[in-house]
């Protein structure tokens, strides 16, 4: 990684010259989210998963990762039924929720992805049936890139860039989640990511 491009959330400033955590409205990060412990117990879960590649129509990306609650069909651009969460993952989840305010049961897409050396995770914002985005980050760091939606063109760079840490989480909200795009750097090691999202508010 690029040192100088990365931001510490605790102790740097981002490219608008305050702090990341608000720079943008809706963006929330806290470090250690999960103790070594907590983190061991949940590699040790994700790792027992069968993981595949993602699919986004004819795209197959790099990251390997199973979901939970739903299954987007990027060909009819639907959610589809899926299995539920696993209720090894339900005390993460009631924690998850507590750090944002919600119900358990209000998540309805959760999803674990897999990152190996060298794995990115392109310019996006999320399927639009769900609103809220919460992400908790397993064994090793990756660079969250974001910059404004609409772009003004593809390949735009990134307005900013924070270094998600092992054990942190982060939430994308409101005009974090809507007006912005987000981004995942190449990682240089492996790295795993638990995913989690609301269903959308009408």
């Amino acid at each position: 990684m690029r040192a100088a491009r990365q931001v510490r959330l605790a102790d740097q400033a981002d490219l608008f010259g305050e702090a990341p955590a608000t720079a943008i409205e809706g963006l929330r990060y806290e470090r250690e989210f999960l103790s070594r412990e907590e983190e061991a117990a949940l590699l040790a879960i994700a790792q027992g998963f069968e993981l595949r590649e993602m699919r986004y129509k004819a795209y197959t990306a790099r990251r390997r990762g199973i979901g939970f609650g739903g299954s987007y069909d990027f060909d009819n651009h639907r959610l589809r039924p899926g299995p539920p969460l696993p209720e090894s993952l339900h005390p993460l989840r009631a924690r998850v929720a507590a750090w944002i305010g919600m119900a358990p049961e209000d998540f309805a897409h959760a999803l674990l992805s897999e990152y190996r050396p060298g794995t990115p995770l392109g310019w996006h914002r999320d399927v639009p049936e769900f609103e809220d985005i919460v992400g908790v980050s397993l064994h090793g760091p990756a660079v969250l890139q974001l910059r404004p939606y609409p772009p003004s063109s593809a390949s735009a760079p990134a307005s900013l860039q924070l270094l998600i840490e092992p054990r942190s989480i982060y939430m994308l909200r409101g005009p974090a989640r809507w007006a912005w795009q987000h981004s995942i750097a190449p990682t240089e090691g492996l790295r795993y990511s638990i995913t989690m999202r609301t269903r959308r508010r009408a």
